[in-house]
């Protein structure tokens, strides 16, 4: 079970979240998986209320700097976002061409095997490993975190040539998701 430490408590407060591939399994390494992470961000920003100031997806897990609107609810959003391109990547994987398939969704299944939801297959860990920013340097300090994700990977030399990132909107170009910045 996730430390409690790491739960979203005030709602309208900006969040530092990280949610994470099951095992950390390499998923999103194929543009389609991308695009389904991309497109969900997008319609809960368009329709449920996320506000975004950052994020980055790599490889096995997504970074995200946000905020829900007024009257809605993070944790709600959040877990319709899990739940929803959990689905949609389930069925991805196992309906197009994918050379990893079968280990991919054994990875799935096992993980979901002994969880209480008795779903067939489980996509992301459990939670959101949800960080409040109690600051405008704390939320600095994790956009920069986030922002450099790629550049640690030694993916990019330089944050902004990440396409799946906002570094591309903190310098001036588009984006693949339109955010907030921090800096007004």
């Amino acid at each position: 079970m996730a430390s409690s430490k790491y739960y979203i408590r005030n709602p309208e407060e900006v969040y530092f979240l990280t949610s994470t591939v099951v095992n950390w399994v390499d998923v999103f390494t194929r543009p389609l998986y991308k695009d389904i992470i991309v497109d969900s961000l997008s319609y809960c920003q368009s329709h449920k209320g996320l506000l975004i100031y950052g994020w980055v997806l790599m490889s096995n897990h997504l970074h995200l700097l946000v905020q829900a609107k007024e009257g809605k609810l993070l944790g709600d959003i959040m877990r319709d976002f899990k739940r929803f391109t959990a689905n949609r990547l389930i069925e991805a994987i196992q309906y197009e061409n994918e050379s990893r398939k079968e280990w991919l969704m054994h990875k799935f299944e096992w993980n979901a095997k002994y969880k209480a939801s008795h779903e067939k297959y489980q996509f992301w860990q459990a939670g959101n490993h949800a960080k409040e920013c109690l600051s405008f340097a704390h939320v600095e300090q994790k956009l920069n975190y986030i922002h450099q994700n790629p550049v640690r990977a030694a993916i990019v030399e330089y944050p902004e040539e990440y396409l799946h990132s906002s570094a591309r909107n903190y310098t001036g170009k588009k984006g693949l998701l339109d955010v907030i910045s921090i800096y007004g």
